[in-house]
């Protein structure tokens, strides 16, 4: 596919369908239009742009394909283990814990943070708001459903986050799929949100946003980091993704990183 034609679907989508991709890395959406395209065998690009614009089901997949929908439970350790220890004993001395899990795709980390909360006996209290930019995603995330054959792995990531509970006591499993607890899921908010065209809507106490910048052009980064400063809460805790940073941001001068691991603290003014 060339640039130009990459540009007109961004432009397709925005006009038809109200999508804006455009300050998106364009190598990146590049190369996952490419796989679609050979994937779906098209023999032309005018045929692969009349079905994206007249075809309603294969948006769906469309977008599904062209926004990364990469996550596990627990993923790295570290950072979920750095969460346990030091973040979620001062969010405890809050009569209400509000917490947002940004382009939270098909749901792993929400739960992974309801199971923390939980443990620490805050999830009573807690309120997570689960947001995306694909409704598909999030109906996936709402169902709290994941293949049983990743069980193995995110129970190993769980321990190494400091987990001390039978991994398993958490879900029920049948056939070939596990499904986690409705009363992890009580505490869950799910809505589409747009972080390119999207405002504020509440005010947190932590903000969880993962290897979701990465695949943003540094004006829309800097646009969505502007959109958290004002979501959170001063003393508020921001988290990133591993390959993402607030360094040589505009406000990086108002947030304090928790020693090596991607989160901040804001400052309390």
């Amino acid at each position: 596919m060339k640039d130009e034609e990459v540009n007109i679907l961004l432009n397709d989508l925005l006009e038809v369908y109200g999508y804006d991709f455009n300050d998106y890395s364009k190598a990146s959406l590049k190369r996952r239009m490419q796989r679609l395209f050979a994937l779906d065998k098209f023999p032309s690009f005018a045929e692969f742009r009349y079905r994206v614009r007249n075809d309603e089901i294969y948006l769906k997949r469309f977008v599904e394909e062209i926004t990364v929908n990469v996550t596990e439970m627990f993923r790295d350790p570290a950072f979920y283990k750095l969460l346990r220890k030091e973040v979620l004993p001062l969010l405890a001395t809050y009569p209400f814990i509000r917490i947002w899990h940004a382009g939270c795709s098909t749901g792993e980390e929400v739960y992974s943070m309801a199971i923390l909360l939980q443990e620490a006996n805050l999830l009573h209290k807690s309120l997570l708001y689960a947001t995306d930019l694909n409704p598909d995603v999030l109906e996936k995330a709402k169902a709290g459903i994941f293949p049983l054959s990743t069980m193995k792995q995110y129970s190993e990531n769980y321990i190494l986050s400091g987990g001390t509970h039978d991994f398993s006591s958490y879900y029920t499993t049948r056939y070939d799929y596990a499904k986690f607890n409705r009363d992890l899921a009580q505490r869950m908010v799910f809505a589409t949100h747009n972080l390119v065209s999207d405002g504020s809507f509440n005010q947190f106490q932590l903000i969880l946003c993962r290897n979701v910048m990465i695949y943003f052009e540094k004006p829309l980064q800097d646009r969505v980091l502007t959109l958290f400063d004002q979501s959170l809460e001063p003393l508020g805790f921001l988290a990133l993704g591993a390959k993402e940073t607030l360094r040589f941001s505009d406000i990086a001068s108002h947030y304090k990183q928790l020693g090596k691991e991607k989160i901040w603290r804001k400052g309390a003014s």
